[in-house]
């Protein structure tokens, strides 16, 4: 026993200064029991207010986020390997600017083959063209001959024969020069079909630039070089336009108190700011898993709202009798809100648990009815 008495001896001496500063650091917090007045030497606070009844609104806040109205993924139209990527998240573009650029030397090689195609099929549209003047020519001097032999057949100045070989020429003739416009048409319909052949592989090529196809800024890149472009596959995320809109899920029991057109406050609660929002576009399906229906409302503009940031598109839900003072009578002491109440001539503490807020005003649920005077301000901190 005496062992154990020098082990902790002085452990309790050292003790007794720590509990005599707890002691006069607690002296001065509020007895949650108990309501604390003003010192003795304070004059009052340096504004009051009537705490009033007031009918107020609850709102449901329907949870959404907020996009471009006009929001376009950029897709690739071939497969090719991407060489170079000129934007970043962020930056803003015009219309017909270059954002991408993908492997085009397999592209330039069909183009270069089609080109030659195409040369040798004009080579042999001149060949047909001058076969077709040949023909023509043997087909005059061959119908002349024949018309020849037979006025000369008529007049017994020739033999059947004579006539008959003429006319085997003539038939011959004219069967060259069908021949040769055939031949000639053939070889118009080869430079048709290279020449579409061409403007494909010129369209191709096209495609390994990627250009913005109108003003806006990029809102997401999704690759990098070395990458492999696929069609269907997004390369970068644009919007087109500077407006901006939030997409809520509300609830199916409330779907019948919003409509397009109606005007409905959105809560940004980063920003700690409200706007005025439109409905302007009701989706006529629910979620058969949330049991909610999307609304589309579109906001104004407003310094530091992004795409992707939370909101809330406040529905009106039912209205309510409720006591209202001024949000700034309200102080923070830890986890407890307080207010100075006037009672009789002097001021006192009270504690009490607040609601919504109400433009500059706040909803007390308890601690106050409606009839009291209270005072913020002056020495009331």
């Amino acid at each position: 026993m005496k062992d154990k008495r020098l082990l902790y001896g002085p452990g309790w001496i050292w003790m007794v200064p720590a509990l005599l500063l707890l002691c006069v650091a607690c002296q001065d917090k509020i007895d949650p029991e108990t309501s604390a007045a003003f010192p003795a030497d304070n004059t009052g606070p340096g504004k009051t207010a009537a705490a009033a009844v007031r009918t107020v609104t609850d709102w449901y806040g329907a949870v959404g986020t907020i996009r471009p109205r006009t929001e376009a993924g950029i897709q690739a139209q071939i497969t090719a390997q991407v060489t170079e990527v000129k934007v970043r998240s962020g930056d803003s573009v015009k219309k017909g600017q270059v954002l991408a650029s993908l492997d085009n030397r397999q592209f330039l090689s069909r183009l270069d083959q089609a080109r030659e195609s195409l040369k040798s099929s004009e080579a042999g549209e001149r060949q047909a063209r001058q076969a077709v003047v040949g023909a023509e020519a043997a087909h005059a001097e061959a119908r002349s001959a024949f018309q020849r032999t037979k006025k000369y057949h008529e007049s017994q100045a020739a033999t059947s024969q004579d006539l008959e070989q003429a006319e085997s020429a003539y038939l011959q003739a004219e069967a060259g020069l069908q021949q040769a416009r055939q031949a000639l048409s053939g070889a118009e319909a080869m430079i048709r079909q290279a020449r579409q052949v061409v403007n494909e592989a010129e369209i191709a090529l096209g495609y390994t630039v990627i250009k913005a196809p109108d003003d806006g800024e990029i809102l997401q890149r999704m690759i990098d070089p070395g990458d492999l472009a696929l069609p269907g596959k997004p390369l970068v995320v644009m919007r087109t336009s500077g407006l901006l809109r939030l997409e809520a899920y509300v609830r199916e029991g409330l779907i019948d108190k919003v409509k397009p057109g109606v005007e409905l406050d959105v809560d940004i609660t980063t920003l700690q700011h409200r706007v005025r929002a439109v409905v302007e576009e009701i989706v006529p399906y629910a979620d058969p898993q949330t049991r909610t229906f999307l609304v589309k409302a579109s906001l104004p503009h407003a310094d530091g709202l992004y795409p992707g940031m939370y909101g809330k598109l406040l529905i009106p839900v039912k209205e309510h009798p409720a006591v209202i003072i001024p949000r700034e009578a309200v102080r923070q002491v830890g986890q407890l809100e307080l207010v100075w109440v006037q009672d009789k001539k002097s001021w006192k503490n009270r504690y009490v648990k607040t609601g919504q807020w109400i433009n500059g005003d706040v909803e007390i649920l308890s601690g106050l009815s409606g009839n009291e005077l209270i005072g913020w301000g002056g020495t009331a901190k």
